[in-house]
């Protein structure tokens, strides 16, 4: 993982926010259904920790819901996979996507398609190398983009999704397996978060403050920057 040694405790912050990695000892070519699980729930409990953070970035530069819907989103999430024994990685993203597109305003539906590129790129699959996460990164990002309206420098969480899908690509490009890739995606996805500190929104509720919402992390973009966290810690 860029030549550090597992294990090794490396601390970004993004925006003010703390954003850890700790790689797991060992690196791992593949994720199964039961890391892709420990993936969704080591976010799950991240969100649940945090989500009042989200909520406070988003009340200075938006709405000030965003913390709460993420909070209800993973909760629907966490319903649908509890007693669930899914047996492909694809069946864990398809339950996470239902439970985001089950959730009211904005963010729930737009997270939700994102999941669902990943239940569709993994579907069937017991076991997932880092292409078949980049595709999914990729066509995830791409959707968001599509539906969402947004673009990179727009103050969204488009500008740590399309970071995490690009290192995600190179990452693959350079034979990488799943627990590089992942922290790869990661690193991209917190510099994105962190970039749009300096960002005017041009898009949402955040375009009408202004200069308001400048200095604050866009609580969408450190979202999926935690979301990628977890991803190389469980992977």
């Amino acid at each position: 993982m860029g030549g550090r040694a597992a294990g090794v405790r490396e601390e970004e912050r993004t925006g003010g926010q703390d954003v850890r990695v700790v790689p797991t000892p060992g690196r791992r070519a593949v994720l199964d259904a039961q890391r892709a699980r420990g993936w969704w729930e080591s976010f799950d409990r991240q969100v649940e920790e945090r989500w009042e953070e989200l909520t406070e970035l988003d009340r200075v530069s938006g709405d000030g819901d965003f913390g709460r819907n993420l909070r209800s989103a993973v909760r629907k999430a966490r319903a649908r996979l509890v007693g669930a024994a899914p047996d492909d990685v694809g069946a864990v993203f398809a339950a996470v996507s239902a439970g985001f597109l089950d959730t009211g305003g904005s963010s729930g539906p737009l997270f939700g398609m994102y999941f669902r590129e990943f239940a569709k790129a993994a579907g069937g699959l017991p076991v997932v190398g880092a292409d078949v996460l980049a595709r999914a990164s990729r066509a995830g990002a791409d959707t968001v983009q599509r539906l969402g309206g947004a673009s990179v420098g727009d103050k969204t969480a488009v500008d740590a999704m399309v970071p995490a899908a690009e290192a995600l690509e190179r990452a693959v490009a350079g034979g990488a397996e799943v627990t590089a890739a992942l922290t790869a995606a990661y690193r991209a996805a917190a510099a994105g978060a962190h970039a749009t500190t300096g960002m005017r929104a041009r898009r949402g509720r955040a375009s009408y403050v202004g200069d308001a919402a400048r200095g604050v992390v866009d609580p969408g973009a450190l979202a999926v920057a935690w979301f990628y966290e977890r991803g190389a810690t469980a992977a």
